[in-house]
């Protein structure tokens, strides 16, 4: 009997296509002769979908998925469902409420680890509140599905480090630490987690939604006004708000999970990074660049290379032979340096971090109470357990021993953790942390997975206190979870050098700000690839402008210096990094606010007016503060042609006569007071008595207020009161501007210095005058008929110089006929179900391919190497994988490439969205004979048609191959077989399909069943191989090599 099955509802217009699945019935299990990881099932009686057949221990934390369960609690006979409103307690503050199941569950939730004090969340407060939204719950197979409806024309945001749009509305994330180099739009887990949304309703108020949860949830937001968590049971959610304004949902959240760590001064100027500068000759090399070409930098960084064979806490003995004397060096020239260590310590006897770990037993164990050994970077290695006290305390005391090396700050990097050549890229779940209770006890990596990094992160800072607390410590992690502020800074990890990607960084920047970590930036012009001199600029342009500012790229891509593009992009990278040295003194003040209150830093554009709908997806602009920066993402569309939206009131352009095209436009909001200081080489080189200028911006009422927080730039003497935050004000009276000290804070003695006041006009135009700072200073308005002209002469002034700038060469613009210019461009191939984007430069390959209604992106690679290939032969990058493609065809839904492949053959590829599956993407590819010689009998070479297609595997544990073979015979092929061929009659019968039990998805392949010779699944480290051989003959021009197939999602149940 066949049975329909219940299909995911999607959020969008559209819906996935119901499969059908039922129950087999058989008298016997025989085992197939190739694999045991193949399942031959022959008159078996079974009741339960084929599809949703899984191994013993793989994919049991998984829930069936539930299409609009709506009822009371039910009992099945594999177990009881449970669902209705969940409980509340108010915790923390008022407006801050705790949700559970039942009180049961709330007994059973493990310890808070993103809270600053787990006790927080478990102690109720008395008020009079009551929660305004009160989520719905249900409980199946051991899962807790919560879920929160609030009203429509909400605004979903948050999900912590996650690419795509700003706006998350028809979005999933799920948490789980990923080594994620070159993830995409589509990427649903990247580097950190962070279970927590925020929500900001039609009238302007905001809500934010954390669940407590270490494991791996599901983040579902696909429909609309709607938050779903899916995590093991049990877990708490907690829910601050609705607040007025999204500010005040991320002060009260500072209060749950703690604020920023307090950074040193030095670390928000620029940050040059690569991987790797290889000798200590090199990194004084650039060091010194920096100083002769007047290009503002404080930190040069060190990646793995400076190891001896990647053993942490050590230096290779030839290429840096005395980091003391090298780090004297850089700090004679005003350079700090930052160091890497990974988790990875090298499992070899006689060296001494290995030895003492083991000594200590320090390191995570495998189910039987061994070691767990892991390969990465060294070779072999072992890993600190760091949820155990002990275990932190010995990290921390290595860290301790190698800060007198001369070493600045530390650089957590693979700390997911990420293991090479394992499909899952990461230690199995299986594996044992023996954590301290306040922790969550002795469990398995499933459920400590997500906090690893958090919590090596943590081992790392308190290592640099315990080196010296007159310090404040300074440390970058790729990996890290809700509550990794108060130790760490972050970066967006392995981004590619694409204008997708610029465009992607200031959404993904924003978005961590939005989840608690407002220390956060990108790597500027891209890791991996080489950036262009316009991209380089452009990103350094908005870049310079984000809370963390570094430069960083990847090894065997060109040099990624400020000054490697040419001169054009160097001035404008000069002067980029010039603005944010003038504006350190704002930066610096915000982020004491931040560690001090929890406010944000850097914040999308509606937070000027959270009222106003227009605003919420506005993805290239942002605030500093009360700055709004406006930035071209666009590669062709520079400042001068730039649209842009301001929200309502006041908003006052203004630059430091430094106005470019490929440069952001700046605007100060009408009532706000900026300290501005002077464009230094290094932070080191200010001082208190440095010449300080306040930019005043008057709001409608002539009034205008603005703070100053200054102290020694390190240390913690301001913990005890040894600073200065200055209360500016200003106001307009009878056509005169008076700006004062309105009050101060702190114990340090106002600075000796000149004060400079620039009063913004509009259209770029300023008044100036100097006096003393603490004195009261005095501007006289002009007549109305003045301030015209001056504006109107600023408007003119700012155009010319706009005009008259050099701007930088598009480079990748190329003469030529049309396919030529069209393969120099990546082709995007979209409609309603699919977009692809295609190389024809490099193999015709296919790099890209996102399903748009539920937001997966299948496949997803480098530009040179992977993506969607064809071979023309049995070779594995054989001919026809890197040759330049010609267009020879390009309509909307379709593009037509040829590539030649020598001998008189040329591989052919015709992509498009067929008229009868509008929701599939076809490929038809043949090898023909063009011009074979006539000494052949016109027949070609020995030749076969190969795709293979290197497709993303999200959720390792939860994936497999499924397919019925010609024969009848049905396989499951699971991660754990490798590499599978099937010839003859256990090929499929014209389909296959990647299922994906976590997204509740599959990606079918369907093709032609005589003209595929055989079939190979090969599974590789978070990737999948399925290829589809032709047979393997010389080919004519009457007779050519075709394989015919398409893709298409369908839900699964």
């Amino acid at each position: 009997m066949i049975e329909d099955a219940l299909v995911l509802p999607s959020s969008s217009s559209h819906s996935y296509s119901v499969i059908k699945v039922g129950s087999v019935q058989s008298p016997s299990v025989l085992v197939s002769p190739l694999n045991h990881h193949h399942r031959v099932l022959l008159n078996v009686p079974f009741s339960s979908p084929i599809i949703a057949l899984r191994r013993k221990g793989v994919g049991e934390k998984l829930v069936p998925k539930m299409a609009n369960y709506e009822g009371q609690a039910v009992t099945s006979r594999d177990s009881e469902v449970r669902s209705g409103s969940m409980i509340f307690e108010p915790i923390l503050e008022d407006g801050v409420f705790r949700f559970d199941c039942s009180a049961n569950d709330r007994d059973a939730a493990y310890p808070s680890i993103s809270f600053v004090n787990s006790k927080d969340r478990d102690t109720p407060i008395t008020t009079q509140k009551v929660p305004l939204y009160t989520p719905t719950f249900e409980c199946l197979l051991e899962q807790q599905i919560v879920k929160l409806e609030l009203p429509v024309g909400t605004s979903l945001y948050g999900t912590g480090e996650a690419s795509g749009e700003l706006e998350r509305t028809g979005k999933r994330v799920f948490t789980w630490n990923t080594d994620a180099w070159g993830y995409g739009p589509g990427t649903t887990s990247l580097y950190q987690s962070h279970p927590w949304v925020l929500a900001v309703l039609p009238n302007g108020e905001a809500l934010g939604i954390l669940a407590d949860t270490t494991r791996r949830c599901e983040i579902d937001l696909r429909k609309e006004s709607t938050i779903q968590f899916v995590a093991p049971s049990s877990y708490p959610v907690i829910t601050f708000g609705p607040f007025a304004s999204p500010t005040a949902v991320l002060i009260s959240l500072s209060k749950a999970i703690g604020t920023v760590f307090m950074p040193p001064k030095w670390s928000l100027g620029y940050h040059q990074c690569r991987w790797s500068y290889l000798s200590d000759q090199r990194v004084l090399e650039v060091a010194k660049t920096f100083r002769k070409k007047s290009i503002p930098c404080d930190v040069v960084w060190m990646d793995i290379d400076y190891m001896d064979g990647f053993r942490c806490f050590t230096f290779d003995k030839e290429r840096f032979r005395d980091p003391m004397s090298l780090v004297k060096d850089l700090h004679y020239s005003g350079f700090k340096a930052i160091w890497m260590l990974d988790p990875g310590i090298k499992q070899e006897e006689g060296y001494f971090v290995y030895d003492s770990g083991s000594k200590n037993d320090v390191w995570v164990q495998k189910a039987d109470g061994t070691p767990y050994v892991g390969e990465v970077w060294p070779g072999p290695c072992v890993f600190p357990d760091y949820t155990q006290s002990k275990v932190r305390a010995w990290w921390a005391n290595l860290v301790k021993d190698f800060i007198p090396n001369g070493v600045d700050g530390i650089w957590n990097d693979m700390n997911e953790p990420a293991i090479f050549k394992v499909l899952t890229k990461t230690m199995p779940e299986s594996n044992v942390h023996r954590g301290d209770t306040e922790l969550g006890g002795c469990q398995n990596h499933f459920f400590y997975h997500n906090v690893y990094g958090l919590l090596m992160a943590r081992s790392t800072y308190e290592g640099m206190k315990l080196a010296n607390e007159k310090k404040r410590p300074f440390v970058l992690t790729r990996a890290g979870f809700s509550g990794s502020q108060r130790y760490a800074a972050t970066w967006t990890g392995d981004n590619l050098s694409t204008w997708e990607h610029l465009h992607m960084s200031i959404s993904m920047v924003l978005q961590l700000g939005l989840s608690g970590q407002p220390l956060s930036g990108p790597d500027i012009g891209g890791f991996a690839g080489n950036a262009t001199p316009r991209l380089f600029g452009r990103w350094m342009g908005v870049g310079s402008l984000f809370p963390f500012c570094r430069g960083h790229s990847e090894a065997g891509t060109t040099d990624h210096e400020p000054w490697s593009f040419g001169e054009e992009c160097e001035e404008v990278c000069r002067l980029a990094l010039k603005r944010r040295y003038r504006l350190i003194p704002l930066i610096y003040t915000l982020f004491y606010f931040a560690h001090t209150r929890g406010t944000p830093v850097s914040t999308p554009t509606f937070f000027a007016d959270p009222k106003d709908p227009s605003l919420r997806k506005l993805e290239n602009s942002f605030l500093l503060g009360p700055v709004l920066v406006y930035a071209s993402t666009l590669r062709r569309q520079g400042l001068d042609k730039l649209e842009i939206t301001l929200p309502k009131g006041i908003w006052l352009n203004f630059d430091f006569n430094d106005a470019h095209p490929d440069l952001p436009a700046l605007y100060l909001k009408g009532g706000s007071i900026i300290p501005v200081g002077l464009p230094h080489q290094h932070v080191g080189e200010a001082n208190p008595s440095d010449d300080l200028t306040l930019f005043v911006a008057l709001d409608e009422h002539g009034k205008a207020e603005g703070v100053l927080f200054e102290d020694d730039g390190d240390g913690y003497e301001f913990t005890k009161g040894s600073y200065l935050l200055t209360h500016y004000v200003a106001e307009l009276k009878s056509s005169v501007v008076t700006v004062s000290v309105h009050k101060t804070d702190g114990s340090w003695e106002r600075p000796k210095r000149r004060l400079h006041i620039q009063l913004l006009l509009g259209g770029g135009a300023m008044l100036d005058t100097w006096g003393t700072d603490g004195e009261v200073l005095q501007l006289i308005l002009p007549s109305e008929d003045e301030v015209l002209k001056l504006v109107s002469t600023s408007e003119k002034n700012y155009k010319d110089r706009l005009e008259n700038a050099t701007p930088i060469p598009d480079v990748e613009e190329v003469s030529g006929p049309k396919g030529t210019e069209l393969s120099r461009t990546p082709i995007e191939l979209k409609n309603g179900e699919w977009n692809l984007k295609v190389v024809p430069w490099i193999g015709g390959r296919i790099m890209s391919m996102t399903h748009i209604p539920s937001g997966t992106q299948w496949l997803h690679s480098r530009i040179e190497i992977n993506g969607y290939e064809e071979y023309s032969g049995m070779e594995y990058r054989s001919a026809g994988c890197s040759e330049e493609y010609s267009v020879i065809d390009r309509e909307p839904g379709l593009v037509v490439l040829e590539g030649d492949i020598g001998g008189g053959l040329v591989l052919k590829r015709h992509i498009y969205v067929p008229k009868n599956v509008p929701n599939a993407i076809q490929i038809d590819s043949s090898i023909i004979a063009r011009s074979v010689g006539a000494g052949s009998g016109g027949f070609s070479r020995l030749v076969c048609l190969r795709v293979h297609p290197t497709f993303s595997v999200l959720h390792p544990s939860e994936s497999f191959v499924s397919f019925t073979s010609m024969d009848g015979s049905k396989h499951e092929v699971f991660p754990d077989g490798m590499e599978q061929f099937f010839e003859g009659d256990l090929i499929p019968n014209g389909e296959w399909r990647l299922v994906d039990k976590c997204l509740g998805l599959a990606l079918v392949n369907r093709f032609s069943v005589s003209e595929v010779f055989k079939c190979l699944v090969h599974w590789d480290c978070g990737t999948v191989n399925l290829e589809l051989w032709s047979q393997s003959r010389p080919v004519s021009e009457q007779s050519p090599l075709r394989i015919s197939h398409q893709y298409e999602v369908i839900g699964i149940s």
